[in-house]
């Protein structure tokens, strides 16, 4: 499965889920004076009804209660997930050890727990998964060091220390090449110094081994810079694509905390609502104040959490871009003044960089290990997302981290969401029929008669039918989108005493109360997806579909041009190194001059 968050646009959530449109002006206006977090849902019309709330059936608590725990852990797996490249301790043979803070702590769901727990009914147990998967099974089949190179089966699962093992152990080429090279030419050093050991071309047909090492040189001299080109080149792509796939998930768990606290608002607002002095229990409100107390809470909580992983993650990626690139200037300058202090000669600066080329061509074998081990953890990752998504039935080390139920129950949740629905309309179309369109004279003693007359008010229609069956709406009805707009024209004028002073079937309070409980619906009808899509984790395997297709491969790519500019590197400036030398001891021509003088007199006496 962790700097300041990036702005959350519209255009994201407009992309996993088609919220509509606006109703009306009117709305937007009731709206800003009663919600001020609603982001993601289209401004619509929020009043004060008290009449009815979903927080009375048991059922809507309990989908509640199960989005927003699974939509707090999502995010907080997000984080999780993430903050593993970002923890302190260091990555170490392949394998990073993870802390305490890089998992979600139970203590964080602590208020779910102690509010919705106790606000609604039981919870239904997920059944048995179909079949277990092992993630990445094929590719993950590694030598495992903790188990003296046995191999490791049990496929991609961070929480296993052997899979860290597993992983380490594809970087041992780039250590063990490290090691070798500083061992050997650190040897082959010392006796060049200290044994006199002579490394150099002969004089007899130096001129042609001279111009072979010449080309020699050159040749690795290219190849190391070409090392230095891919590796910059990368890098920046590497950095690129990994900041964005950082900003995609740090995105979608905003979103996902958006949401929830989104659907806290409504809950908030649903305490306020009043209809004709129907209104919720004090109870039940006092509850709301404590179960939105603890969720808001248990929000900014996870909202730090992301924020600060994200910039532990963000100062990790700045750094190892920044140590790539030394390593690309440094190396791509070693290459060039090395070979032009060869061929002019000048030894005693040339071990200076033969002795700095020594030990950055070990740390570059070291960089080029830790980015296969990346490379393959990544790659690994990108797979278990990949066939996570494929098989959503089957039981894995993702669906331990992620606790998604079956489609059974989600299919249960949303039965009982539209029954909620459905009892919300017709609480509405009550107050329609026996008070809006009610005809009592006033020697009735009706309080609900306030004068009203003019042609009768359409009722609200519901999406469903009695049996929850989606249904088209009747042309005398109106709908959730236009119920506000339409409503407004059966509003009378009142007087001081609250009575219609001209034609009309409601009055402007009543109005207020009417499309307020008609946003609840509006809310309820327009997240259940949302919330069955964090609750089901379809929400999640979305956002893994959107990273294996649209950042994994170019994530792949960038690491692929790292590892290679990294060999080239490698491999160019080590052979440059002993070129170097040999090229360094030629003879030159001062010393033939004076190694051939003698035999010139000699000849010259006899």
């Amino acid at each position: 499965m962790l700097s300041s968050l990036v702005t959350l646009p519209l255009v994201l959530s407009r992309t996993f889920f088609s919220l509509p449109p606006p109703p009306s002006s009117i709305q937007t206006l009731i709206l800003e004076k009663q919600i001020l977090t609603l982001i993601y849902l289209p401004r619509c019309e929020i009043g004060r009804d008290r009449s009815y709330s979903p927080l009375q059936d048991p059922a809507t608590m309990a989908l509640l209660r199960r989005s927003l725990a699974i939509g707090l852990f999502v995010g907080s797996a997000f984080a999780s997930i993430s903050g593993i490249f970002a923890a302190d301790p260091p990555l170490v043979g392949g394998r990073r050890d993870l802390s305490e803070k890089s998992i979600p702590a139970a203590e964080n769901f602590a208020p779910l727990e102690n509010g919705l727990l106790k606000f609604s009914g039981p919870v239904p147990m997920a059944p048995d998964a179909k079949f277990a998967l092992v993630l990445a099974a094929k590719r993950t089949r590694r030598p495992d060091i903790l188990r003296k190179f046995k191999l490791y089966n049990g496929g991609w699962d961070i929480t296993n220390k052997h899979y860290w093992a597993s992983v380490g152990f594809t970087g041992v080429t780039g250590f063990v090449l490290a090691l070798l090279w500083f061992i050997s030419f650190g040897l082959a050093l010392g006796a060049h110094h200290c044994c006199k050991w002579r490394i150099g071309t002969k004089d007899n047909g130096s001129c042609r081994s001279q111009r072979i090492c010449l080309a020699l040189l050159l040749l690795f001299t290219t190849a190391a810079s070409t090392g230095c080109i891919l590796l910059s080149v990368g890098q920046d792509e590497f950095h690129d694509e990994l900041l964005d796939t950082l900003n995609f998930v740090v995105n979608q768990s905003d979103f996902t905390v958006q949401i929830l606290r989104n659907v806290t608002g409504f809950l908030s607002f649903a305490k306020t609502i009043d209809v004709e002095e129907v209104y919720l229990p004090i109870d039940v409100q006092n509850e709301i104040d404590k179960l939105n107390l603890d969720l808001n809470s248990a929000a900014s909580t996870l909202s730090e959490k992301t924020d600060e992983n994200s910039g532990k993650i963000r100062r990790v990626i700045n750094n190892v871009r920044s140590a790539l690139i030394t390593v690309a200037a440094v190396m791509l300058l070693l290459a060039i003044i090395g070979f032009l202090l060869s061929i002019l000669g000048h030894k005693h600066a040339m071990y200076i960089f033969i002795m700095s080329g020594w030990l950055l061509v070990a740390v570059t074998f070291l960089l080029c290990g830790v980015f296969v081990i990346i490379n393959n953890s990544v790659g690994d990752t990108c797979t278990s997302m990949d066939e996570w998504v494929r098989y959503p039935q089957a039981e894995t080390a993702l669906s331990n981290i992620l606790p998604c139920v079956d489609e059974q129950t989600t299919n249960q949740t949303l039965y009982q969401s539209e029954d909620v629905i459905q009892q919300l309309v017709n609480i509405v179309n009550t107050a329609i029929f026996s008070i809006a369109n009610s005809n009592s004279p006033p020697q009735n003693s009706n309080s609900f008669f306030y004068n009203q007359s003019g042609p009768l008010m359409p009722s609200l229609c519901s999406p469903y039918d009695s049996s929850l069956l989606s249904k088209q709406c009747q042309p005398q009805q109106v709908s959730f989108d236009n119920a506000s707009m339409v409503w407004q024209k059966y509003t009378c004028e009142v007087s001081e005493s609250g009575s219609c002073i001209t034609p009309g079937r409601i009055t402007p309070d009543i109005y207020s109360q009417l499309v307020a409980a008609v946003n609840v619906s509006y809310a309820l009808y327009h997240y259940t997806p949302l919330l069955l899509s964090l609750r089901d984790c379809q929400f999640v395997r979305d956002t893994f579909h959107s990273i294996t297709t649209l950042y994994c491969p170019d994530l792949d790519h960038a690491l692929r041009l790292v590892n290679a500019g990294l060999a080239l590197i490698s491999a160019g400036v080590m052979l440059c190194l002993i070129l170097w030398i040999i090229y360094a001891n030629r003879p030159q021509r001062e010393e033939v001059f004076v190694r051939t003088l003698p035999e010139i007199k000699v000849s010259g006496q006899n």
